[in-house]
């Protein structure tokens, strides 16, 4: 009995400790665990490179890779943006004035808010789009530190990841080999499939949104789109943040016909039934589980943990369903007779 409670006695520090560097970290722990998801999808990139070179020197290939690729799309967007701040300035400007205006409520438009709700969403709205410059210098300190931390996560998960899983998986029991596998394989089948869905869904709002930009008649048709496509990148804004900020601006404008077209085409059409349909379906096929169990973790994730419960979230759900169908198969097989010899 009390070497069994020795044994025990390193599993339950660690636990106390990881909960405590949780609680800790807490403000720093979704760049953590980007950075590992994004670790687990990579691994076999960084597995072919590092049969040419050495581990350490793959895994700085990738992660250097990666934060090539973030910086390229983020200095494309911030180009893009510095380009259209005319448009941008013109939207805020006259979304302004009508909140200002005394006699507008937005009940009156059918806008389940008010006003000072309106308004705020307006001022976040002006430091991400308009004024995120500043937005930027006012928290780069924070900005740099979480970029050090998702790529440092990174390298480090690269180069000692599968390390550290092996060391970790001697001090479990055989019985559960078959359990660690299966797991292991469907975490790495649900990151790819996010990360992969996510990108794959952006695209596809940009290219839906420009007959819905077309239709509106406001010019800046590409524009509009990529802003779209921008905020669909982003799990914690999604395509509906463009929607609802245009639509805000047609209300304001009082253009009623624009208002149905962001409402119908843009809203429901390019926002809503990709978020609803394509994605829970897309990932959910890829590790077999039903559309709408994918949607509730997807959302239910966004909701309760932030940025990292766009990974964390669908993943729980795997994991818990995986190891439901495991338990029930390994059940079924010892009830199972086993069959008579033919001798």
């Amino acid at each position: 009995m009390n070497q069994r409670r020795t044994d025990l006695f390193p599993f339950v520090l660690i636990l106390v400790l990881s909960l405590l560097a949780f609680l800790v970290f807490f403000s720093i722990i979704d760049m953590v665990l980007i950075g590992a998801s994004v670790a687990v999808v990579l691994m076999p990139l960084h597995h072919r490179i590092a049969t040419h070179t050495k581990a350490g020197i793959s895994a700085a290939v990738v992660t250097i890779g990666v934060f090539i690729t973030v910086s390229v799309v983020v200095l494309v967007s911030y180009l893009i943006f510095a380009s259209n701040i005319p448009v941008l300035l013109g939207l805020f400007d006259k979304i302004g004035t009508w909140l200002n205006n005394p006699s507008t409520n937005p009940l009156d438009f059918g806008i389940p808010v008010t006003k000072a709700t309106l308004s705020g969403l307006l001022d976040k709205g002006t430091a991400l789009f308009v004024n995120y410059q500043q937005t930027l210098l006012d928290n780069i300190t924070l900005i740099a530190f979480k970029t050090f931390v998702l790529f440092f996560s990174l390298f480090s998960l690269l180069l000692w990841g599968e390390e550290l899983k092996f060391k970790l998986a001697r001090h479990v029991p055989k019985k559960f080999d078959e359990y660690i596998k299966a797991l292991s394989c469907v975490t790495a089948d649900t990151l790819y499939a996010i990360y992969i869905v996510q990108i794959a869904i952006a695209v596809l709002t940009f290219f839906i949104s420009l007959p819905v930009f077309y239709l509106l008649g406001y010019g800046n048709i590409i524009f509009y789109s990529f802003l779209a496509a921008f905020c669909e990148l982003i799990p914690i804004l999604g395509s509906s943040v463009a929607f609802l900020l245009i639509g805000t601006y047609a209300f304001a404008l009082g253009d009623t016909r624009g208002v149905f077209i962001l409402f119908f085409l843009g809203y429901v059409v390019v926002s809503c039934l990709p978020e609803i349909y394509i994605r829970p379906v897309l990932v959910g096929r890829r590790v077999k589980i039903h559309a709408v169990i994918m949607f509730i973790g997807i959302i239910g994730g966004l909701l309760t943990m932030g940025l990292a419960g766009f990974v964390l979230g669908p993943l729980m759900i795997v994991l818990l369903i995986t190891s439901y169908r495991l338990y029930v198969q390994e059940r079924k097989d010892r009830a199972e007779p086993s069959l008579p010899s033919n001798g």
